[in-house]
């Protein structure tokens, strides 16, 4: 059992996107019961305290990620100027995530404006994806998020998204700015 987790180990540090566990047990050729043991006890691992790495499951896979506490000093790492989202790209971003599948006309409709540079942008980014075209007429493109997106804001799946009533807990100022029906998330 050693080596299979010190063969997933590498596997996953050698990766620079979260392997499932379906492609860690092709790669290990192991059980799968195994295999996921072993994923539990280096989680259990890299969770200890001073760990300046933890090993999470991410866009329905695993990978290593630093600890966000270390952030700041990490920072020191980058040398190039980090790519920030307009907060126009990050309203049309949440419209998305929110409301998936969505098409471009509602978030237009929603947002009050043109938004179709913005999405240009989310587009090329790779933090949404064409899902399909409505069956309406006119049949519009579909927009969703992508795995990108679930790997970038460090997120499982869409579930892991903050519901509403988070939101109010953070900042109560801004949920009454920012009014959504009960059926929203």
């Amino acid at each position: 059992m050693t080596e299979l987790r010190a063969a997933i180990e590498a596997f996953l540090f050698v990766a620079g996107f979260p392997l499932s566990l379906e492609k860690l047990v092709d790669l290990t050729e192991a059980d799968k019961t195994d295999v996921k043991e072993a994923i539990v006890g280096l989680m259990n691992d890299y969770s200890r305290p001073h760990s300046g790495i933890r090993l999470l499951e991410i866009a329905g896979g695993y990978q290593f990620r630093s600890d966000p506490t270390l952030a700041p000093r990490l920072r020191r790492l980058q040398k190039e100027r980090v790519q920030r989202l307009s907060a126009a790209g990050l309203e049309t971003l949440a419209i998305i995530a929110y409301r998936q599948p969505v098409t471009r006309p509602e978030i237009e409709y929603l947002r009050g404006v043109d938004s179709g540079g913005v999405m240009k942008t989310l587009l090329e980014r790779n933090l949404i994806r064409i899902l399909g075209k409505k069956d309406v007429p006119g049949r519009p493109l579909l927009y969703g998020t992508s795995r990108y997106f679930l790997e970038l804001f460090g997120l499982k799946d869409l579930n892991d998204l903050p519901t509403l009533k988070e939101f109010a807990a953070l900042e109560p100022e801004l949920a009454e700015a920012l009014p959504l029906e009960p059926s929203d998330r």
